[in-house]
């Protein structure tokens, strides 16, 4: 199968910072905020995120990595922080696609055991195929693609991509 690039460094860069404004200004009264994301590559994407709202505000980022099986997501579900660092604060769940779903929905599912005080979720490619009622708050780019193609996000020091085969 044939790359076809969707999104190039530049772009998700830009990307990054739109998102990081966007969420800036939903918790602009906040002074922390937890950023999950899951593993791995949500995760990257909300180090980058966390690094660029660092940049732009006086809000406190508390970086979260969130483990979830996803071939098995009804399985256990672990954070690299307790519940109580992220109880009664604002908290965005990030990952890189979201396809079916599933994965950001047993994401959503696993933090509300907690009261927060606001829930966002953001995704730099959203596919438009979702298998449950869940959307993303913030997201780079909607893209409507047949169920036979695939997304993959590369994050790469000086060359992060976004491709379609």
């Amino acid at each position: 199968m044939s790359q076809n690039i969707i999104l190039s460094h530049i772009q998700i860069n830009h990307i990054i910072k739109r998102i990081a404004y966007q969420v800036y200004e939903t918790f602009i009264d906040e002074e922390t905020i937890i950023i999950a994301g899951i593993a791995s590559n949500g995760y990257i994407l909300a180090t980058k995120i966390a690094k660029e709202i660092e940049q732009i505000s006086a809000i406190k980022v508390n970086l979260c990595e969130v483990k979830i099986n996803k071939q098995n997501p009804n399985s256990e579900i672990t954070t690299s922080i307790s519940s109580d660092e992220y109880k009664n604060k604002g908290l965005i769940l990030v990952d890189d696609v979201l396809n079916s779903g599933t994965t950001l929905i047993y994401g959503v599912k696993h933090f509300l055991d907690v009261p927060t005080k606001k829930f966002k979720t953001v995704v730099l490619v959203d596919r438009n195929h979702k298998k449950y009622p869940v959307k993303a708050d913030f997201k780079g780019i909607s893209l409507s693609t047949s169920f036979k193609e695939h997304v993959t996000v590369v994050f790469e020091n000086d060359n992060s991509y976004a491709y379609l085969e």
